[in-house]
């Protein structure tokens, strides 16, 4: 089975690797960066599934006889309702880094007094089968932002994030526990049990 990853974030590819490689041994899996002429289009969707759904077309349009998967997730927090969402990636500006994105949220935040700190990690993934059907899985992950980045592990928004039932932040939880609990990992599950029945 060959599969190509429409992403270039590296926190992803290995999150989806682990997953995918640990269930089906024999893939092989490849990554939009491989491809030297491949141009992504912008993510300019209004919600989590456009945008998905255009990294996978995009994708799909160059490797047409594979399997393609897009993702797109995002972090929302009730009390700013629910940004920055679709917009995670970019909150501080277009180029913006995982720090600064993360030191936008919880300024944010603090501007508008936010009491409600409950947020959620919501996932949406398209995948292409080789024939072209279009399979689509969502997942969330639900939990808390703390008030400082606390960890060195994972990527994007994960040291401010508290799991529910969880007193630490993802960074902190480390790669074992997000291979088991987080909402990218959920979603592939869902794929996982497709493929199979």
């Amino acid at each position: 089975m060959e599969m190509w990853i429409a992403t270039g974030n590296e926190g992803k590819l290995k999150e989806i690797k682990q997953v995918l490689v640990a269930q089906i041994p024999e893939i092989s899996l490849h990554h939009q960066n491989e491809l030297k002429a491949f141009t992504p289009r912008p993510e300019d969707g209004k919600t989590y599934l456009d945008n998905a759904r255009i990294k996978a077309k995009t994708l799909k349009s160059v490797r047409d006889k594979d399997w393609v998967l897009g993702d797109d997730t995002g972090l929302e927090v009730f009390g700013l309702g629910n940004l920055p969402g679709i917009h995670s990636a970019r909150y501080a500006g277009t180029h913006a880094s995982d720090s600064e994105n993360t030191a936008k949220l919880l300024k944010m935040m603090t501007i508008r007094s936010v009491s409600d700190r409950k947020a959620r990690f919501f996932c949406c993934l398209v995948i292409y089968t080789p024939d072209n059907q279009e399979w689509v899985f969502e997942a969330e992950l639900t939990g808390t932002i703390g008030k400082l980045p606390q960890g060195t592990h994972g990527f994007g928004y994960d040291s401010v994030f508290i799991p529910d039932g969880e007193t630490k932040s993802l960074a902190e939880l480390g790669p074992g526990y997000k291979l088991t609990h987080s909402h990218r990992t959920l979603a592939l599950r869902k794929f996982l049990e497709r493929l199979k029945s």
